[in-house]
């Protein structure tokens, strides 16, 4: 997502996600083959956490890693309530703005060497990045090294029951397009049957705003224990 792509006119623009964040607006699509696009909330992620992300932060424990952070909203927030976190993104305008908000952030994708492997209390995957890499198995795979055994996942996924793997590019309706790369779609459904094939277990959902999201616990849960009755004490 950092490198443009030359326009209609000839001349070279810087990404469009990128223009965007500098501007802290829109317009912003995620585009797709055969017409597909998705309308991106540039405006709510260079803002201040909204009451829907507060529901996310409050179920937050220990060390935060925030993959994806983009401009760095939550970071931003969980520092003020005292929370351990780190904000990633492989975009170098994202990560800046979350350092001059204050939050602790590393330019790096989540597939990179990482600070702390199996170590973090809580992962996020907030405004989509269920999508990373278009594999939802592989991320989930990586993210449960990174998080340690019992620890949280609290992703945000579509609302409604979809299930999608494509090429994609960032558009900013004016015609300049960035690179395209692999994305994927989850609504919670797909998310859950994901989860316990990697190794999560499901633990919450739920919805705020018209935004759904979904909460698992890294490694499935031993089942429970037989008790077997004492052997008969014999007659004396």
């Amino acid at each position: 997502m950092r490198e443009g792509r030359r326009t209609d006119t000839g001349s070279w623009r810087e990404d469009p996600y990128t223009e965007a964040l500098g501007r802290g607006r829109g317009p912003l699509l995620l585009r797709g083959p055969g017409g597909w696009s998705l309308p991106l909330d540039i405006e709510r992620w260079c803002g201040a956490a909204d009451a829907a992300d507060l529901t996310v932060l409050d179920r937050c424990r220990g060390a935060v890693l925030d993959i994806g952070c983009g401009p760095g909203r939550l970071v931003s927030a969980l520092r003020a309530t005292g929370h351990p976190a780190l904000g990633i993104d492989v975009n170098p305008a994202a990560v800046g703005r979350t350092v001059l908000r204050g939050g602790r952030a590393l330019c790096r994708s989540v597939f990179d060497p990482l600070p702390a492997p199996g170590g973090w209390d809580t992962a996020l995957l907030m405004d989509g990045n269920i999508g990373i890499g278009g594999d939802p198995a592989r991320l989930l795979r990586r993210v449960a090294r990174l998080v340690r055994p019992g620890g949280l996942l609290l992703a945000e996924v579509a609302g409604d029951d979809v299930d999608e793997r494509r090429r994609v590019w960032m558009e900013d309706g004016h015609g300049a397009l960035g690179t395209p790369f692999a994305w994927a779609r989850l609504g919670a459904p797909a998310l859950r049957r994901s989860a316990r094939r990697t190794g999560w277990t499901p633990v919450d959902n739920w919805s705020k705003d018209a935004r759904e999201f979904v909460a698992l616990r890294n490694g499935t849960p031993a089942p429970p224990r037989r008790l077997t009755p004492p052997a008969a004490v014999p007659p004396e």
